[in-house]
């Protein structure tokens, strides 16, 4: 049963701060985080990168943190959280349009939704819906922008599982990875999460440079 200082804790959590949603609601709290960031357009603030990388270097027992997480269920948690979310914000594109993302009135949650839309436009929808998952704000939008620009059900929920896995999935391992084998890593989180987000960017950016490359051999 929650103690009462339990509940003041977890009422007092930061939803921007990896760590604080970690301490607040665990494992679960993951699953939740990753279900609000992709399949909600209210989620498209959270930390998901960051949360993944965080919660995998937990589940290594090296940090000197009071929190420790369970590699199983964490991954668990991420992977439904991830493929639940996306599937969920295609089918609110599909029923309600583009009607919720334009009574919205955030800039950075429009520029999102144009990235998105040149995304489908230029890469077609497998690159895109995997490309998208490493990108904070388009992950959000670009699955109820593929349910209101007709991508088909099936298409879209093949590769939004396979992007949404190598996404989930590797950032956690990740994490476990480098806290495994490096010890107090988490002394030196801030600037490592830096880096996993640059790096989880590398896809795109390849794929931009080839693509203007085939651009300009073409004329």
């Amino acid at each position: 049963m929650a103690t009462p200082s339990d509940l003041t804790s977890q009422l007092a959590v930061n939803v921007l701060d990896a760590n604080s949603l970690l301490a607040a609601f665990g494992v679960i709290g993951v699953g939740v985080v990753l279900f609000a960031e992709t399949g909600l357009l209210i989620g498209f603030f959270l930390p998901g990168d960051s949360l993944l990388f965080t919660a995998g270097l937990l589940c290594t027992g090296t940090s000197d943190r009071s929190v420790h997480l369970s590699l199983g269920p964490l991954l668990v948690a991420a992977a439904v959280g991830a493929l639940a979310g996306a599937q969920c914000g295609y089918l609110i594109g599909r029923k309600a349009g583009g009607t919720l993302l334009a009574r919205s009135r955030s800039a950075r949650l429009h520029e999102g939704a144009q990235r998105a839309e040149e995304l489908l436009e230029r890469y077609g929808y497998a690159k895109a819906i995997v490309l998208a998952r490493f990108v904070p704000v388009v992950r959000t939008v670009l699955n109820p922008m593929a349910g209101a620009l007709g991508v088909p059900a099936r298409t879209f929920t093949l590769w939004q599982v396979l992007g949404g896995l190598v996404w989930s999935l590797g950032l956690t391992l990740g994490g476990y990875a480098l806290g495994s084998s490096i010890p107090n890593v988490d002394k030196y989180l801030l600037p490592v999460i830096a880096l996993i987000v640059l790096v989880s960017l590398i896809p795109l950016a390849a794929e931009v440079v080839r693509s203007r490359r085939a651009a300009k051999e073409a004329r």
